[in-house]
């Protein structure tokens, strides 16, 4: 028992000793990257192509019925209008410019005529996920002692890292 206390004593003093007059190195034995899945903004152009209709005048044969009701409803109106003589005057007056309106009315009609194409863009932000590397956790060995730590530095299996090894008496 007494051999095993002095050996201990020893091994202790030289540890101090040891640390104080020269830096300790431990051996890397193990590297694992560690890494966690991060949201990346990326972006887009997404372009499509429309139909988008013309529109025009197009002639049309006005019927003879429109011209017809046209002429009835200005004499009407004209009818309201005139007095005494010239409500007969009035009143033809109102035919013919109600027959007018009606047929110009009928002749001309917008409608489509044609299509044309365009293009229309749109930036679009979309997110991806990404791993990213946060950082290392190390396996290490000093003297038969294994240690393990988590460092931002990409060490090597076999680099040396310097350590600081305390010991403490309970």
């Amino acid at each position: 028992m007494n051999k095993l206390l002095a050996t201990v004593a020893v091994i202790g003093s030289l540890g101090f000793a040891s640390s104080a007059l020269a830096e300790e190195y431990a051996t890397v034995t193990n590297v694992k990257p560690n890494y966690q899945n991060v949201q990346v903004p990326r972006h887009r152009t997404d372009c499509r192509v429309n139909q988008l209709p013309i529109y025009g005048n197009v002639q049309r044969q006005s019927s003879t019925a429109d011209t017809i009701v046209g002429a009835v409803i200005g004499g009407a109106i004209g009818n309201q209008i005139g007095n005494g003589s010239g409500k007969d005057a009035a009143t033809v007056l109102g035919a013919i410019i109600g027959a007018d309106v009606a047929n110009k009315r009928n002749n001309q009609q917008q409608q489509i005529i044609g299509y044309r194409e365009e293009q229309t863009c749109n930036n679009v932000t979309y997110y991806e996920t990404q791993e990213e590397l946060t950082n290392y956790t190390i396996r290490y060995e000093w003297r038969g002692i294994v240690g393990k730590t988590v460092t931002y530095n990409n060490y090597r299996v076999g680099d040396r890292i310097p350590v600081r090894v305390s010991i403490q008496a309970k």
